[in-house]
């Protein structure tokens, strides 16, 4: 009897090690499995981590190129001042160095310079600027070099006539127009003050209704001058 209640308590103890042994296995196998999980997630958070950065590289790139980019953007109104910068300079007084001047003709001014507003044009008949005088003078008579300069070079304008352009120390450029055919001078010409360069004309289509005269204009550094100015510095 003593041996049944024995072998009992043997086989007792031994299903119950099968118990808590099956019990530790089924445990262990889900720490396994739950940690395989863990790493198989936390593989691609780890690539994913690095897709994001790589991905990030770009866009701070692309952030750290964005002040270039708002730098561009405010670029125009950069730009806007450095343009501005040449328009106040050309609207800034322009030198002007001493020359000794002297009118091209003795005839009185009958077209006055205008290019701070609209003159009426009788020959066409509207209203316009104006970039020089014109003087009187009958046909033939000799127009002389304003200033010592260079004869820049000779042509027939379209509208206004034969034209000879001289350059002078100083940035001074003298233009004679509504020249007759015949000149005195030609291109390369070193020429002196009072120095006859071609004959007063009726050439200028624009300025027809004037008869013989002479248009007469002047430049300094390019940018037109008025004659009046030009014959005080001498």
């Amino acid at each position: 009897m003593s041996n049944k209640k024995t072998n009992g308590k043997y086989v007792a103890l031994i299903l119950a090690l099968v118990v808590v042994a099956g019990g530790l296995t089924v445990y262990l196998t889900r720490q396994s499995g739950q940690q395989a999980q863990q790493a198989a997630v936390q593989e691609p958070m780890v690539e994913n981590l690095a897709g994001s950065t790589q991905t990030t590289q770009p866009s701070q790139a692309s952030s750290a190129a964005a002040p270039g980019t708002a730098k561009a953007a405010t670029s125009p109104s950069t730009a806007t001042e450095g343009i501005a910068q040449p328009s106040q300079a050309a609207q800034a007084p322009v030198e002007r160095p001493a020359l000794k001047t002297a009118l091209p003709v003795p005839g009185d001014p009958i077209g006055a310079y205008a290019m701070d507003c609209l003159s009426y044009n009788e020959t066409t008949r509207d209203w316009r600027v104006h970039n020089g005088v014109d003087y009187a003078a009958e046909a033939g008579t000799p127009v002389c070099a304003a200033a010592d300069g260079t004869v820049y070079t000779t042509y027939e304008d379209d509208t206004l006539g034969y034209t000879v352009v001289i350059r002078h120390d100083g940035g001074y450029t003298t233009r004679y127009s509504s020249l007759d055919e015949e000149l005195c001078v030609a291109p390369g010409d070193e020429v002196t003050l009072g120095q006859a360069i071609g004959y007063a004309g009726d050439t200028a289509l624009v300025e027809s209704v004037m008869g013989s005269h002479v248009h007469f204009s002047v430049s300094c550094q390019d940018q037109p001058m008025d004659p009046a100015e030009f014959f005080s510095l001498g």
